[in-house]
């Protein structure tokens, strides 16, 4: 589709936005850019815009009248009043993924979920590549799907993590193999219900067609849900043990009213082994990124491997050789014999449930920054398990304290170098201090990157006590 002469507006002038404007302007399409922010605080849209010929207009209720076509960058609520005007008075709204549909070429591996979406969109590629096969990863991590076209090709495969906010807008974006991880409460500032979220992130099946493949977790009653939302074929993971899920009743009814058994899964644990296809592929202990979460996370990524005609072998070799993705439970150093770790990626109370889980306990947390709206009250049981102390920074701390109140020692500290530093004034050997923060980074820092960057300085900065401690322990 060429959107050539077309009145067009793209909304949101960070990375996706702008590589929005470069696609139209290529398609000879009349474009103008718009951000709540002056372009003066705009990075790098100034002189690209200027490259370009676009001009700059501050975002208004005005600008979006009178437009062909309005893109939509993910971090721009799709629900605002002067589009749903927009809407009404004929102009096509989307979102930069679906802008680039059209022209994406080669086959797509789509990956959603609340929880473990980068890790797994990078290991997907790391498998891929590693045995051979052309691929590109990009999406809501590194490079936005606009900007993946020109390298895109017949033969290869583009990985993509997506967001609720990108899935929102898509028409006839699809994917061949779509992988829902979990759906967990999140974003509900930003969607106002959970429901609403969940629906956004099922748009990635709904478009789906008879012969793709939906990747789908079988302990997840929202993932079960998607089963029956979609023309593609399904196939489910578990990380739940296979004696255990062989006990248990089926309780979930999965696509055409089909029965979730063990018997229905292509991938699970059993016995420390994972297993993909009723074949072993490799020990558990072999996974070399940490949390029991991630077992579910290479569980997915098998199957779409498979699906793609890898061996079981050539998986379980490039799996050996992943690394960690940088802020999702990244060891940053021990100091000490205190353990510090990066998870600032962890901005849902699920995520830091999930790090929580990762680690025998004697866990100094830090949690806080911009409220999505969550309930943080099923981290109260947790953190009386296992942390010596809650350290609460960002305009989320009154809020967490309250709901956390009378289950464990918090520390109001508001910036997270005081809480680095209160922590390992106190920790402990063996000790590990966590940042993991479940909400958003907005409040205090740029993005949850610059928070981990940030926390990750501020600990290679600490200087060793006087007396030598022995080393920490790590996650299990």
């Amino acid at each position: 589709m060429s959107w050539k002469g077309a009145k067009t507006l793209v909304v949101g002038m960070r990375k996706s936005g702008l590589a929005s404007v470069e696609l139209l302007v290529r398609q000879g399409a009349e474009v103008v850019a718009t951000d709540l922010k002056p372009l003066g605080e705009l990075d790098g849209a100034g002189p690209l815009l200027e490259r370009l010929g676009v001009p700059f207009v501050r975002q208004s209720a005005e600008v979006f009248s009178g437009r062909d076509l309005i893109v939509l960058s993910p971090d721009v609520p799709a629900d605002l009043p002067p589009l749903e005007k927009a809407r009404a008075q004929g102009t096509k709204v989307i979102g930069e993924v679906e802008l680039a549909a059209p022209l994406l070429k080669g086959r797509t591996i789509g990956i959603t979920g609340s929880n473990g979406k980068t890790t797994t969109t990078s290991l997907v590629g790391h498998i891929l590549r590693e045995a051979g096969l052309p691929v590109q990863v990009g999406g809501n991590i590194g490079t936005p799907v606009t900007a993946m076209l020109d390298s895109s090709r017949e033969d290869g495969w583009n990985v993509l993590e997506l967001s609720s906010f990108q899935l929102e807008t898509i028409e006839t974006f699809r994917a061949d193999i779509g992988l829902a991880l979990n759906v967990t409460q999140n974003h509900l500032d930003r969607h106002h219900t959970f429901e609403k979220y969940a629906a956004a992130k099922g748009r990635l099946f709904e478009t789906m067609r008879p012969g793709d493949l939906a990747v789908l977790n079988a302990a997840d009653p929202v993932c079960v849900g998607y089963a029956n939302r979609t023309a593609a074929n399904v196939e489910w993971f578990s990380g739940m043990g296979q004696a255990i899920l062989s006990a248990a009743k089926p309780s979930s009814v999965g696509q055409a009213g089909q029965a979730l058994s063990p018997a229905n899964f292509s991938a699970y644990v059993c016995e420390g082994t994972l297993v993909l296809h009723n074949q072993p592929v490799m020990p558990a202990a072999d996974v070399p990124i940490r949390g029991r979460h991630n077992l579910e996370n290479v569980l997915a990524a098998a199957i779409a491997a498979a699906s793609a005609g890898l061996s079981h072998n050539s998986i379980a070799a490039a799996v050996r050789t992943f690394h960690a993705v940088e802020h999702r439970l990244e060891f940053v150093r021990n100091v000490s014999g205190v353990d510090f770790y990066n998870d600032s990626k962890a901005t849902s109370v699920d995520a830091t449930l999930k790090a929580l889980d990762a680690f025998p306990g004697s866990l100094w947390v830090i949690l806080g920054g911009k409220d999505k709206g969550l309930d943080y009250a099923a981290l109260r049981e947790p953190l009386a398990g296992k942390a010596r102390a809650a350290l609460l920074i960002g305009s989320a701390a009154s809020k967490i304290a309250a709901q956390l109140a009378g289950k464990v020692r918090m520390i109001d500290v508001m910036t997270i170098d005081q809480a680095i530093a209160v922590a390992y004034a106190e920790a402990q050997p063996g000790d590990t201090v966590l940042l993991a923060p479940a909400c958003a980074s907005f409040d205090l820092f740029r993005r949850y990157e610059h928070r981990g960057e940030v926390f990750k300085h501020l600990v290679n900065q600490l200087v060793p006590h006087p007396e030598p401690r022995p080393s920490g322990s790590g996650p299990n």
